[in-house]
């Protein structure tokens, strides 16, 4: 495997991105959207797994326009920790339009690398990034051939270019894969979103994971359920398979 930590430029300064492929060949692109808190070894280790079976993944740190110090350690996850307040100072400041911006940059810079295959793109994301995954592939619909979302927060809400008021503009296969119990997607939304999403008219699927809470598929999570982790992966893979080769 090739990894590397790269600077990427975008409209509003330079974004770190962890990059990693399989070492000959040219690969498929694959933009791995982080959740709420943030870069860590965790997320690192999950893009090698999938790098691993063929693709050219890029992690980027989306809290890149709030400055270098935006990694945090393992008590972000603590209510009412000094980390998680330091972190939700950036996070509460996120919207969809500028990650819109990251992904073009991220999808230029790969047209330009050897070991990345120019073509259908695959995007998926986890917490906040579930609605940046499935709004690229609106924005986007000519370049993203999948998104999925992982326990996406708000997929209904009110933000510009909110996922739920895009789903018919994809032309990519959406995946969107939702934790029973979460508060950050109660049901009442979910039920919402799953009738706007059969009303699209889009091939994917809307799927609820019976029986886990927001966060399952992180090994590191209190949370973690290892079979509906595995069923992910699989989901996911065979998603890229379909539409990324």
């Amino acid at each position: 495997m090739i990894e590397s930590t790269l600077d990427i430029a975008t409209k509003d300064g330079a974004m770190e991105t962890f990059i990693c492929h399989p070492d000959r060949g040219a690969y498929p692109v694959v933009l791995f959207l982080m959740d709420a808190p943030g870069i860590r070894s965790e997320l690192h280790d999950m893009a090698r797994r999938l790098a691993t079976v063929g693709y050219y993944v890029m992690l980027p740190n989306l809290y890149y326009r709030a400055g270098k110090d935006t990694k945090y350690g393992p008590d972000v996850l603590e209510k009412g920790s000094a980390e998680q307040a330091r972190m939700r100072a950036v996070r509460t400041k996120m919207t969809i339009p500028p990650v819109m911006d990251d992904v073009a940059a991220m999808i230029a810079h790969a047209d330009a690398q050897q070991a990345a295959k120019k073509g259908p793109v695959g995007t998926h994301g986890y917490c906040m990034s579930g609605p940046y995954s499935l709004a690229a592939a609106a924005r986007y619909p000519d370049r993203i051939a999948a998104a999925a979302s992982f326990y996406g927060t708000w997929l209904v809400s009110d933000a510009v270019e909110s996922p739920h008021l895009t789903l018919g503009k994809a032309k990519g296969e959406l995946y969107i894969s939702c934790a029973e119990h979460d508060e950050l997607a109660p049901p009442d939304m979910v039920k919402e979103l799953k009738a706007l999403f059969d009303k699209s008219g889009n091939g994917g699927e809307l799927e609820i994971q019976m029986g886990v809470h927001h966060g399952f598929a992180f090994p590191e999570r209190w949370c973690y359920d290892k079979p509906a982790a595995e069923r992910h992966w699989e989901r996911l893979i065979a998603l890229y398979r379909r539409r990324l080769g």
